[in-house]
């Protein structure tokens, strides 16, 4: 597998960076926060994903590479794989799944297996490599700064769990450790006292010997749920008979809800007749009055004479006689003409004041005729209202009966007739009814202390039924305990036996590979590497006795760790994986970084090489060496 180019469009502190790698060697040179761990990580990031868990660090690679300019945090990585297929990978890291190109640029992201949590796995499936044997194999990353002792235990601790068992983080005695105090504390063994599955087993008996106790309330039990069932028998009927009476005495109740309706509607009729009669009375005493008024008229228009204007003419005309015998001719017309216009003016008077006394009395009239008319018609309503009411008496009357006999012929005929016509001869319904509650009463409070004596005896027998459910529990956890003890004794004996084939197959092969290594790194200062279960990992001075690898100084160990990496990625995947080293060298003095520089290229002519280091010895010994190699600067 070759990585063509990365293109960053926003990670972290980088932004729009395109690098060009080529096929073979290329040293990635940037001072110290430059970037150069930010491109590594983005690498990773592509391939897996930006992991939003924080695995106990403080925050998340998520959180931690966001854009520092709030831009598009994404990017692209172009790579060939050893069968000669181009691939083009673009992720948005806040997206879990990224889009994959082939050469033709065809979208394949849905050609590959996806994970729910960790999302599209094109990457596993094309090398067979997870996130986590990338790390531990194919990226040798910047140490931190520690202890120099530590280290050391820290670096020969893991070669000598590649060795023993094929995994830096494995080691064959503490696996066995842990998987006997896996067994000691989650189950238990015979010559334990108070672990689980000793626990389980003493619960057991201690059940048994409770369940004894119990069972002799099983009997009374029994003997209440039959006097139970007797008293809910007659409950039951008691109920029923409550409920015809109840049924009976509604109906009656009803019966006389529309008899009170009735009486009633009687009652307004018999008020209604009353109201009828005294409005005759008053239209009696109205035609009285319009009698009395027209003669009342009459006579004041026939006795108002013009006894006035009799007099004033028989004045006038002395008057005229006087004046025509002592005056003029003319004086005597003139005087003439006014006493004829003041008889006149009289004569009109007494006219409109006859018309007067006419309109009055007519209207006075009109008034009496009117209430006569009102009253009338008052009369007439409530002669149609009363017609109503005898009406609605007679269907209230006729719908009673009809409705009755119907409830009643309804209760004969789900319950017996005799005994619904003996409770229609009882005069007393309610005190039947009374009784009735009574007698149910009784029976319910029978029944509630046997319910009583039953919740006495309940708890002890539902601390059976709970008792035997543990047991069940019990005893299944209890099988359980031994299931996991055969397993964890079986998984011991086959890590055993793994652990036995791997020091007769794995191990040999990777001492041998270590012993090449060394020898070359040290320039024969030290040959062979031995593993042994009693000494661990010891290697062969030049004198040929052998000294405990806690001896070798921790740049010796460092370099033996890291080629012992490097052969295991031949193990790791049918690709041929890249070598991605982060300030790898940091502690290598000149002679050991250029032989391990020499070993790289020697173990590595067909592996591309990505070298990120913030110092000039890398480049100034691959020019020495005349080495070709891609220099890029951050």
């Amino acid at each position: 597998m070759i990585i063509k180019n990365i293109k960053i469009n926003n990670f972290g502190k980088l932004e729009n960076k395109e690098i060009e790698f080529n096929d073979k060697i290329n040293l990635i040179y940037g001072e110290n926060e430059s970037g150069k761990s930010t491109i590594l990580k983005f690498i990773q990031s592509i391939f897996y994903g930006a992991s939003k868990n924080k695995n106990g660090k403080n925050i998340t690679d998520y959180e931690k590479y966001k854009p520092w300019n709030n831009g598009e945090y994404s990017g692209k990585i172009k790579y060939t794989l050893d069968n000669g297929e181009n691939y083009e990978i673009f992720r948005e890291f806040d997206k879990k799944n990224p889009q994959i190109y082939n050469e033709k640029l065809e979208d394949i992201s849905k050609n590959f297996n996806i994970d729910k949590t960790k999302g599209n796995q094109f990457f596993y499936d094309q090398t067979k490599v997870d996130e986590e044997l990338f790390l531990s194999t194919i990226v040798a990353e910047q140490r931190e700064v520690e202890l120099n002792e530590k280290r050391q235990n820290i670096l020969l601790q893991k070669i000598t769990n590649i060795v023993g068992t094929g995994e830096d983080n494995t080691s064959f005695n503490k696996t066995i450790n842990k998987l006997n105090k896996k067994l000691l504390e989650e189950v238990g063994t015979e010559r334990s006292s108070d672990r689980p599955i000793n626990n389980a087993e003493n619960r057991i008996k201690e059940i048994e010997n409770e369940k004894e106790e119990i069972l002799i309330y099983a009997d009374k039990k029994y003997s209440i749920e039959e006097e139970n069932k007797r008293i809910t028998e007659e409950i039951n009927k008691s109920e029923n008979e409550l409920e015809i009476i109840k049924n009976i005495k509604n109906i009656k109740e009803a019966e006389n809800l529309e008899k009170e309706k009735i009486k009633i509607n009687k009652n307004i009729e018999e008020e209604n007749n009353k109201k009828i009669e005294n409005i005759k009375d008053k239209i009696e005493e109205l035609e009285k009055e319009k009698t009395k008024n027209l003669k009342e008229k009459e006579s004041k228009v026939k006795n108002k004479k013009n006894y006035f204007n009799l007099i004033l003419l028989v004045i006038f005309v002395i008057l005229e006689i006087i004046i025509y015998k002592f005056t003029t001719e003319i004086i005597s017309i003139i005087s003439g003409i006014i006493f004829i216009s003041i008889i006149i003016f009289n004569l009109i008077k007494n006219q409109n004041n006859k018309k007067r006394i006419t309109k009055e009395f007519e209207e006075k009239e009109i008034k009496i005729n009117q209430n006569i008319n009102q009253l009338k018609n008052e009369i007439e309503i409530i002669e149609k209202n009363n017609k109503e009411y005898i009406n609605n008496t007679e269907q209230i009357e006729e719908q009673m009966k009809k409705e009755t006999n119907e409830k009643i012929e309804k209760l004969k005929n789900k319950n017996n007739e005799i005994e619904i016509n003996k409770i229609l001869q009882n005069s007393n319904i309610q005190y039947e009814y009374d009784n009735q509650q009574v007698k149910l009463n009784n029976l319910k409070l029978d029944l509630h202390k046997l319910e009583i004596e039953k919740e006495n005896i309940l708890p002890k027998l539902e601390n059976l039924s709970s008792l035997e459910e543990e047991l069940s529990n019990i005893q299944e956890k209890y099988e359980e305990l031994k299931n996991t003890s055969k397993s964890i004794n079986l998984a011991k004996e086959y890590l055993e036996i793994a652990y036995e084939k791997m020091k007769e197959n794995v191990t040999p092969k990777f001492t041998k590979n270590l012993s090449e290594n060394i020898n070359k790194i040290t320039s024969g200062k030290y040959k062979n590497v031995k593993f042994n279960d009693e000494k661990g990992l010891i290697v062969e001075i030049e004198n040929g006795n052998y000294i405990s690898a806690e001896n070798l100084s921790i740049g010796t160990i460092e370099q033996l760790y890291l080629s012992l990496r490097l052969a295991l990625i031949d193990e790791i995947s049918e690709e041929t994986m890249p070598i991605i080293l982060d300030e790898a060298f940091a502690y290598y003095d000149k002679t050991r970084l250029e032989n391990i520089l020499k070993y790289l290229l020697e173990k590595t002519k067909n592996r591309q090489i990505l070298i990120f280091t913030c110092t000039k010895r890398e480049q100034e010994i691959l020019e020495e060496l005349k080495i070709e190699y891609n220099l890029i600067k951050i």
